[in-house]
């Protein structure tokens, strides 16, 4: 699909299940990481089959400076804050999410987001600015340092590496202590996942924290446990 905004032709490739006219329907966006493409996060996602009564819509960024690499910014990645790059990338989520309830039965209470990455920090950023639209959220390998003060409680799922070297894992183990206190959780988790441990919150917002003994990655087998966090939640 694609969308003119101002002079910009912006494009994702999306997944519009049968009866997505008729039915209720659930989104979930997913956002590359600064350098990807949404061919890769398409074929490597397919949370169309995961879920395929629900939009699984693959946005792709434009070139832009890396927070932690390629400072000219030679390749492609999503805005760092509320302001940043004339905020062409919160224009293009609301442009898209506009487009797909003109278009289809959109399900209001069942729109998600994931994102690995810079598209994971971008996740953060949506959450932060447009926080009203998701049930939940499933940021990966990112931080939210900037803008944890602007997040209000919300089913999340965050993914990093054990042996993250970029987005380093300390950093990302503060965002989930912190995002343990936002959500009002438990202190101890119970198993949702291998590898991932919900912790129940108090005021009906859990989170799940998912830790890999891998690096800066997204292991596969993180699909299917991303979708069945979202399937349990709806505004």
């Amino acid at each position: 699909m694609e969308w003119k905004i101002g002079d910009t032709v912006r494009k994702a490739l999306v997944y519009i299940p049968d009866g997505a006219k008729t039915n209720k329907t659930p989104i979930i966006f997913t956002f590359h990481g600064h350098g990807g493409n949404m061919e890769n996060v398409y074929k490597t996602r397919r949370f169309d089959q995961l879920w395929p009564e629900a939009i699984f819509i693959c946005p792709q960024g434009l070139n832009t400076v890396g927070q932690l690499t390629d400072p000219e910014g030679k390749l492609p990645g999503w805005q760092k804050s509320v302001g940043t790059d004339g905020d062409r990338d919160l224009k293009f989520f609301d442009v898209m999410l506009a487009s797909l309830q003109e278009n289809y039965r959109i399900d209001a209470n069942r729109i998600y987001v994931t994102g690995h990455s810079n598209g994971g920090g971008f996740t953060y950023l949506l959450w932060a600015a447009r926080g009203s639209v998701f049930a939940a959220v499933a940021p990966t390998a990112a931080v939210a340092a900037r803008i944890m003060n602007q997040l209000k409680p919300k089913p999340v799922l965050h993914l990093y590496g054990e042996k993250d070297g970029l987005v380093k894992t300390e950093w990302q183990k503060k965002t989930c202590g912190f995002l343990l206190k936002l959500n009002k959780c438990d202190d101890t988790g119970v198993p949702f996942a291998a590898n991932a441990m919900l912790y129940k919150s108090s005021i009906g917002m859990p989170v799940v924290i998912y830790s890999h003994p891998g690096g800066h990655s997204y292991p596969p087998a993180a699909n299917k446990v991303i979708i069945d966090f979202f399937k349990q939640q709806s505004k």
